[in-house]
């Protein structure tokens, strides 16, 4: 009895230790305070600047809702199974798993895929994907050479060691260290670091793809100097930073940007096109971030500056589209910045992936916003709904999606727009990230010993706060398909810590309430609400981010129109004509599989216009939201909200047909018309459907003329 006393005693001053006063300290703050370091997850060592935001280990976040049916979608289509079909995953003779790194297919198909792959697993806690992902890790681990080189021996032409594989894999080896606690992986990056800082100076990082993307390097440095303090990864750092392609100069020579750069007017002179180093759509979604990174080391603001220069140019000049991409193709080219213009899948997820790099950098509420920007409306329609099959190549204008070769108009060749397993092999491995990454950068440790809710979406957090107090969190919502959500806070201990929530930018009048009580304190659009008190098992925060529907001009892009509600970007519902073709006839000249017959289970699609698409929209002049019509539906059954068939939400509108506007060579969408546009056509009804729901789509919609629109 006494012993028990003692106890409860001994728990109860713990408690009380761990609390502070009752009085709830809520405030509006841009970004955390960074004075202060968290005392329970690693943060950037001095000479670093701080990040505003701490990544949580792989498998803190787990999904629910249609977050986790996306996931289990991932794992029953193409990411779970495509070490059966592809033949850069065949085991035999790999160089990923040879102890001296010769062997075949050494390039960066298999990282790319097991970054997205493993993490899946982490996240689900699937024993069997985790069982297949540690046969590639620990293979690569044992790979290590005396020199600290790892991996495969990937020797260009002028016997120089291609880096870039490498810097995906230890994307995974990071992700696995996360999850493990491994130390060979400390081991390994410090071995093979040492073994960049010594390799030539004059063959380091030598064009193309290296040295376009070295700020994926340039991060997993500073992730292994945070862990080990070892001083000589800052030199290893500012190595990469002078070695990287340039992307903080304003004034490249044309010679240097090494992208195919068609161009359909006399644009040469436009001086523009010299301000970034290059235009290829991967590469410009992954390395306009490296100044950035770098600032860390450097703490030059021009630097972090430069990174949001990048962002806005590439905007400027081909971004003028919804969906949060840009007129890609493959290289973005002058005048070719039509919203029929399509994006890699990959650009898209490096997208994602860069997103939420400045985000935990920058504190900047303005990357979680494009981050849900691109994953929502993006994203989704870049797969078919059963995730078994994705094309190269996604617009927001899009009426055809089929088997041809598009060349023209698109910088691409081969059949870019089929719903394929098995084409660009690039997409086919590297869409696997973005689910994954997505759900772990929901929530972010913050310096001050507290927790953010960056991104939203249904799901569980677990995470250690305040003194030392291990807490879940439980986020309830069907966001971004509806305006409330509810997090219960689950805490064996009342614990006093910081919880943030991101307001969205789109939000003018978001409304919480603690236990049901609404709090005094206004949030504000664009920012954070921060609310410091003592948590209590059960307590509840209830955030209602009212949806209004709003209308987006694109005056630089023949002043059209896009309709958007909350996050969410709305396109011309089409009907779908799906042709199943059979993937081995009807694959690329260079695509390849593994010698099996399991592609007869995996189809590809053709996808076609069954309804008219050219529309115009009639806008009221005077009242013109009140063109549109919400329409609300049941939560789909089958819990995934991304197809024609099952958004709960749809929008109703008026519309013309535009006879002028058609379709062009092999049935691709036409280039849009100035708007507002003249017709003869009769108004009629038209139903709009959320863009990510929308495999063939319009987004950008010409205007046309009506008694209210001059």
């Amino acid at each position: 009895m006494q012993i028990r006393t003692l106890l409860f005693t001994a728990l109860l001053i713990i408690t009380l230790l761990g609390c502070k006063d009752e009085i709830d300290n809520i405030t509006v703050v841009n970004k955390p305070n960074t004075s202060v370091v968290n005392d329970h997850y690693i943060s950037n060592r001095p000479p670093l600047q701080p990040s505003s935001f701490i990544k949580l280990p792989v498998g803190s976040v787990k999904p629910d809702g249609w977050l986790k049916e996306v996931l289990i979608r991932q794992k029953n289509g193409l990411t779970g199974n495509l070490n059966k079909i592809s033949p850069w995953l065949t085991k035999k003779d790999n160089a990923w798993l040879s102890k001296d790194g010769k062997g075949e297919n050494g390039w960066e198909e298999v990282p790319y895929w097991l970054k997205g792959y493993a993490n899946m697993g982490y996240i689900l806690e699937d024993q069997q994907i985790i069982d297949e992902a540690l046969i590639w890790i620990k293979g690569v681990l044992n790979s290590q050479r005396k020199n600290g080189n790892f991996g495969p021996v990937h020797l260009r032409k002028d016997g120089s060691q291609d880096f870039w594989g490498n810097m995906l894999m230890l994307y995974c080896l990071q992700s696995y260290y996360e999850y493990s606690e491994d130390e060979r992986v400390i081991d390994l990056m410090t071995r093979y670091f040492r073994y960049q800082l010594n390799y030539p100076e004059k063959k380091f990082l030598t064009p193309y793809w290296q040295k376009i993307r070295a700020g994926d390097n340039l991060h997993s440095v500073l992730w292994l100097y945070n862990r080990t303090g070892d001083q000589f990864l800052l030199e290893l750092a500012n190595k990469i930073h002078r070695n990287c392609a340039d992307w903080t100069s304003r004034n490249h020579r044309i010679t240097d940007i090494k992208n195919h750069r068609e161009i359909k007017t006399n644009e040469e002179s436009l001086q523009w096109y010299t301000s970034q180093i290059d235009w290829h759509n991967v590469n410009h979604a992954q390395g306009f971030r490296e100044p950035a990174q770098f600032y860390l080391l450097s703490g030059d603001k021009k630097l972090l500056n430069a990174s949001y220069e990048n962002f806005n140019i590439m905007r400027e000049h081909f971004g003028q589209v919804p969906g949060g991409m840009y007129a890609g193709d493959i290289n973005a080219r002058p005048s070719f910045d039509d919203p029929r213009q399509p994006v890699e899948t990959c650009g898209i997820v490096e997208q994602m992936n860069s997103d939420e790099h400045m985000l935990r950098i920058t504190g900047d509420p303005f990357w979680a916003d494009h981050l849900e920007n691109v994953a929502f409306n993006t994203y989704p329609a870049a797969t078919m709904p059963d995730m078994k099959s994705l094309r190269f190549l996604t617009a927001p204008n899009m009426i055809i999606s089929d088997n041809k070769n598009y060349r023209e108009p698109f910088d691409a060749s081969g059949n870019s727009l089929l719903m394929s397993p098995l084409n660009h092999r690039c997409c086919q491995h590297n869409h696997s990230q973005a689910w994954p990454y997505f759900i772990e950068n929901m929530w972010m440790a913050t310096p001050d010993n507290g927790l953010a809710a960056v991104a939203y979406g249904a799901c569980k957090v677990d995470v250690t706060v305040g003194n030392g107090h291990a807490i879940s969190i439980t986020e309830t919502t069907n966001y971004p398909f509806e305006e409330r959500l509810e997090f219960t806070i689950s805490t064996s201990w009342s614990t006093y810590f910081p919880l943030y929530f991101r307001i969205p930018a789109w939000c003018a009048s978001a409304q919480l309430k603690i236990n049901g009580k609404t709090i005094d304190q206004q949030p504000v659009a664009g920012k954070y609400i921060r609310i410091e008190r003592t948590w209590n098992n059960n307590d509840k925060v209830s955030i209602a981010f009212p949806m209004d529907i709003k209308i987006q001009h694109w005056k630089a892009n023949k002043n059209s129109t896009s309709i958007n509600y909350g996050p969410l970007t709305f396109s011309l519902k089409i009907e779908e004509k799906r042709v199943r073709k059979e993937s081995r006839k009807s694959a690329m000249w260079n695509t390849r599989w593994q010698n099996t017959s399991i592609t007869q289970k995996w189809p590809s699609w053709e996808l076609y216009s069954n309804s008219k698409w050219n529309f115009g929209l009639e806008i009221d002049k005077e009242k013109p939201i009140s063109s549109f019509k919400l329409i609300k539906r049941e939560w789909p059954k089958n819990n995934y909200p991304f197809t024609a068939s099952s958004t709960p939400i749809m929008l109703e509108a008026t519309g013309k047909e535009i006879p002028q506007w058609q379709a062009e060579k092999l049935g691709v969408c036409g280039e849009l018309i100035q708007s507002p546009v003249k017709t003869n056509s009769k108004s009629q009804k038209i139903e709009l459907i959320p863009m990510g729901a929308a495999r063939l789509r319009i987004s950008a919609f010409p205007v046309v003329e009506s008694k209210n629109i001059k």
